[in-house]
């Protein structure tokens, strides 16, 4: 199901014209996807059979005729970059109308056909009296604190399914009809559907509904309990339809993967909550996390690497890249550690400051909570090599139209170098998911047989050998600043 890269037919390149519009030049597509073209170039080495990039700008072409959109691909596809196509429930006839042009050339063309299914998943909580909290008195009621999302009872979402399970099934049986393959296919299903965090267990105990289903079960019984219902609804309207019409696709859901059973981060729309479980660290609550990824169907794992405002004041280093890194790492480790090695990572990262209150929660003592410093272009492009040599496949990229630019400039040449190494991202195997609990010398690398691709990254100017135990030999790692070495074993 993973695509060659392989010359296109001279017909075919004929076709494409004599370039690319010139930057400053109206193009035919939205301007972020021409953002992305203008400053990516051609990848030197072939992607072979790994999956590609994804970027949040390479979405939804608009309409194009054939010669336009056969360029297009092309030049993204020379990239290593999938374009995407989103589908959306309220415009069905308009979202198929530009999708279904581009599914048709990249199946003819041998590439991966993409989908982003966010919006066919929103909303199980739909602002309906039947989905809502009972109080005592059979008043419905709603959780506010999740920000504009009411979120209501997660024991009455049943009658849910039905409807977005079939809103989901018409437009695959479109794709089905045409024998239109989907081999990608993801969302951004966040806030929607039953969530433990926030004031949520507050909201179950004032519920008559909750209460009778939970029978005086604890906060971790709770958290298992919706984890579990969350679980069955993406298995049953999403991963299982996806599969059954498209057995080989990848499908999955943002920050949804494999884990230890803890959770490194915060999302945008969370808040802790005192009395809730956590494992502490310095300023950071680590919380419980049940596993989910497991019960969902998904083909991929998507952990997510962003540099998020708070993190800054979790952890007191000095060397204020490495509060970034360190956190980043611990992330992407966690996933890499617990996801099988059949099955894909695909990390969701960023690399501006995701501003999310340094003076509200999380930040610690607030007569010590500071302004976040930026991460460095350094780190983040050493973070994203750390990734990949720690089990992720592939990158999707997030960034907002302001960010487009310097987002693609930083992720795109890490992606772009690492194609030489391809044997490695196919069939190697990661030597250390070892997060250093303080600034120094950090290692990563895949095992390929006799050899190991590894990186080093030091946070305090040691420039003498590391050493590091490989399938039981010790190993010295030189210093290579900025660069990817291939070690032998003896």
């Amino acid at each position: 199901m993973r695509m060659k890269w392989k010359p296109l037919p001279i017909v075919l390149m004929l076709m494409m014209g004599a370039g690319m519009p010139c930057r400053g030049e109206a193009s035919p597509w939205p301007q972020g996807i021409q953002q992305v073209l203008d400053h990516t170039p051609w990848l030197t080495f072939s992607r072979g059979n790994t999956l590609p990039l994804y970027l949040w700008p390479a979405r939804n072409p608009g309409t194009l005729d054939r010669a336009v959109l056969i360029k297009l691909l092309t030049e993204l596809d020379r990239r290593g970059i999938g374009l995407v196509s989103s589908w959306f429930p309220n415009q069905v006839e308009a979202s198929l109308e530009t999708a279904l042009p581009v599914a048709r050339l990249q199946k003819e063309l041998g590439l991966m056909v993409n989908i982003d299914a966010t919006s066919m998943l929103y909303s199980f909580f739909d602002g309906s009296e039947e989905t809502a909290h009972l109080d005592a008195t059979g008043k419905p009621f709603f959780d506010d604190t999740f920000g504009s999302a009411n979120m209501g009872c997660p024991f009455r979402l049943e009658q849910r399914i039905a409807p977005m399970k079939a809103r989901l099934q018409a437009v695959i049986d479109v794709y089905k009809k045409e024998a239109l393959p989907v081999d990608f296919v993801f969302a951004d299903w966040e806030v929607d559907g039953p969530i433990e965090w926030n004031e949520s267990w507050k909201a179950s105990q004032r519920c008559t509904v909750c209460l009778e289903h939970l029978k005086g079960a604890p906060f971790e019984g709770y958290q298992q309990a919706l984890r579990a219902i969350r679980s069955r609804l993406q298995r049953v309207v999403y991963a299982e339809p996806m599969r059954a019409a498209f057995p080989k696709t990848l499908v999955g859901n943002y920050a949804v993967y494999p884990h230890d059973g803890y959770r490194y981060w915060y999302d945008y729309f969370e808040k802790y909550v005192e009395g809730q479980p956590a494992r502490m660290e310095g300023h950071a609550r680590y919380r419980p996390w049940a596993h989910e990824f497991e019960d969902t169907g998904y083909t991929f794992a998507m952990p997510v690497v962003y540099p998020w405002s708070w993190t800054w004041n979790w952890y007191d280093f000095e060397q204020g890249d490495y509060r970034w890194f360190y956190n980043g790492l611990l992330v992407a480790s966690n996933a890499g550690k617990h996801t099988p090695a059949e099955t894909p990572i695909i990390s969701f990262v960023h690399y501006h400051t995701v501003d999310v209150g340094l003076s509200e929660r999380l930040a610690g003592p607030p007569e010590k909570a500071g302004k976040a410093r930026q991460m460095s272009e350094f780190a983040y492009r050493e973070l994203l090599w750390h990734l990949l040599l720690r089990g992720t496949d592939t990158f999707f990229l997030w960034c907002t139209e302001e960010e487009n630019v310097k987002e693609i400039e930083l992720l795109f040449p890490v992606y772009a170098a690492s194609r030489q190494f391809g044997p490695f991202w196919e069939k190697g195997t990661p030597i250390t998911f070892e997060v250093p609990k303080e600034p120094g010398t950090v290692i990563s690398g895949l095992r390929l047989d006799r050899s190991v691709l590894i990186r080093r990254t030091d946070f305090t100017g040691n420039a003498g050998p590391v050493s590091i135990v490989i399938e039981g030999q010790e190993v010295a790692v030189p210093a290579h600043p900025g660069e990817t070495q291939i070690i032998t074993l003896k």
